[in-house]
């Protein structure tokens, strides 16, 4: 009897270190992602996919592009729903928020410290910074390189892929990239065949349905009673609340779409000035991690309290509730009907999509903002090398690739 009294206690005991050490494992990750990922969102998708499936082997290609169309669904900022997910699989909700806490933190407090003052540092056009978006265009290429092969590795998948570039760049817009998708998932349903077992690995998501519902739930909630809120208590917090909740929840297309909807909101009542929303602009693209950090300077720098500090978390988390609670509510149901013969038949399509997406994002905008020469494009080169055959770590490629465009940037 003592026996099984002590053994029960201490298999509770290994079972919490094991939860904690993967929760602390996704913080550590997740924040060395926050921390080197430079390049927007089609980017960060490429470092991701070299830290989760291809270095860790926490999930398979095949699982990651499932997530990866599942996020291109959603609203919000795909690459931190993916984060965010991939958090949820390794340690549950605690996961991804870990997760979300390590890939956001670094570059919102980065430009939290430019709304005090470092944004006035005419950054903007420095070398280095340009050399941050040239090895962008050598991840993308390294992604699209290893996803195709595994996710359109014939001709029918490769055809698709090819279709879906060419259809995204001739409309560049959110909503065409909605229709790509839903377009090749009915086109690999009728003409991929259905197989009965699936080629991606089973990764078990702790969530239940009662959760994930009720994660829904509280998403339309807020969506629909915040602005009504809004107008029977006035109160600049709660204003400041729904309309950066409101942001995060109607964006598709990538952190930079958001851009526009808050100036919208904070520009014409007077919470930012036009100057002081484009200086935060400008410092937002010379951080890592997601654009939508940009809503901590704008919380930080507003005329009104909340701000600073405070206005920063505030506005920071406003944003990206929508997306947290989208993931939750997403991701039990996205594991159930990825495992139906005839989903995979559709997932296939949607899979070579994706590929496709990322093809057409390396030329818009990846290369078209970051390749002006011959000398972007042997830098391009150099670190796709260190990327691709060096195997060198992604972070020490976008040290290497800042400092060839500073020098670029001295000889120019």
């Amino acid at each position: 009897m003592s026996d099984h009294t002590t053994a029960v206690p201490a298999k509770r005991e290994a079972t919490g270190l094991a939860r904690m050490r993967s929760l602390l494992d996704v913080l550590g990750v997740s924040t060395r992602l926050g921390l080197t990922s430079f390049g927007g969102p089609i980017a960060h998708l490429g470092y991701f996919r070299e830290e989760y499936v291809v270095r860790r082997r926490w999930i398979d290609d095949a699982h990651y592009a499932d997530l990866v169309a599942l996020c291109q669904f959603l609203p919000g900022p795909a690459s931190s729903q993916v984060g965010m997910a991939l958090g949820i699989m390794r340690a549950g909700l605690l996961g991804g928020v870990a997760a979300w806490l390590g890939f956001t933190l670094p570059s919102a407090l980065a430009l939290v410290a430019f709304a005090y003052g470092l944004q006035a540092l005419g950054v903007a056009d420095a070398g280095w910074l340009h050399g941050l978006k040239v090895v962008a265009v050598a991840v993308v290429a390294q992604a699209v390189w290893g996803m195709a092969r595994n996710l359109a590795p014939d001709r029918e998948r490769a055809s698709l892929a090819i279709v879906a570039a060419i259809a995204v760049l001739a409309s560049r817009t959110a909503t065409s990239q909605v229709l790509v998708i839903v377009m090749a998932g009915l086109l690999g349903w009728i003409v991929l065949p259905a197989v009965g077992t699936s080629t991606s690995t089973p990764v078990r998501v702790t969530i239940g349905k009662g959760i994930a519902i009720g994660s829904l739930a509280l998403f339309f909630v807020l969506l629909v009673g915040l602005p009504v809120a809004r107008q029977v208590i006035p109160g600049h917090a709660l204003s400041v609340f729904d309309s950066f909740y409101r942001a995060g929840s109607l964006v598709f297309g990538g952190g930079h779409v958001v851009l526009p909807l808050l100036q919208a909101e904070v520009v014409p009542p007077g919470w930012v000035t036009n100057e002081e929303f484009i200086a935060g602009y400008g410092a937002a693209q010379a951080v890592p991690g997601p654009l939508f950090t940009f809503a901590a300077y704008l919380g930080a720098v507003m005329h009104q309290a909340p701000n600073g500090w405070i206005g920063a978390a505030w506005a920071l988390t406003a944003v990206f509730l929508p997306s947290f609670l989208l993931i939750v509510g997403a991701l039990p149901f996205w594991e159930v009907l990825r495992w139906r013969a005839s989903f995979q038949a559709a997932l296939r399509g949607i899979n070579a999509a994706v590929v496709g997406l990322l093809l057409a994002a390396l030329y818009d905008p990846v290369w078209s903002s970051a390749i002006k020469g011959h000398a972007d494009f042997g830098l391009a080169l150099i670190a796709f090398g260190l990327l691709m055959f060096w195997r060198l770590p992604p972070w020490l490629v976008v040290v290497i690739a800042a400092v060839g465009g500073a020098i670029i940037g001295a000889f120019a």
